[in-house]
C-alpha cells in the first residue's frame, strides 16, 4: 500500500519535523485509517537511504494518518510516496 506525504505536523508556532501527515488514496474515512495504526511507513530518499516511521494516530476525518519517523524527513519528501507495510 502506498501513501503520499502531505506536510509536517504542526501548529501556528511549532513544527514537528519528525512527524508527518500522510494521505492514503484508498482510505477515505477515519475508521479506515484507524486500522493502520502501528504499521510501518518507509520513505526512500533519491540516494536509496530508507527512513522508517510508525503510524501513530488518525488525522482528521478523511483518512489521513500521523506518522512518527525515527528522525526527521527532509522537506523534499513532501509530495512523495511512502510505502506502508
Amino acid at each position: 500500500m502506498e501513501g503520499v506525504v502531505v506536510n509536517f505536523r504542526g501548529s501556528h508556532k511549532t513544527q514537528y519535523t519528525n512527524q508527518m501527515i500522510i494521505k492514503i488514496p484508498e482510505i477515505s474515512t477515519k475508521e479506515g485509517a484507524s486500522k493502520l495504526i502501528n504499521k510501518k511507513a518507509i520513505w526512500t530518499s533519491p540516494s536509496g537511504k530508507q527512513i522508517v516511521g510508525v503510524i501513530k494516530k488518525e488525522h482528521g476525518n478523511n483518512g489521513a494518518v500521523r506518522v512518527r519517523f525515527e528522525k526527521g524527513l527532509p522537506g523534499q519528501a513532501i509530495g512523495k510516496k511512502v510505502k506502508i507495510e
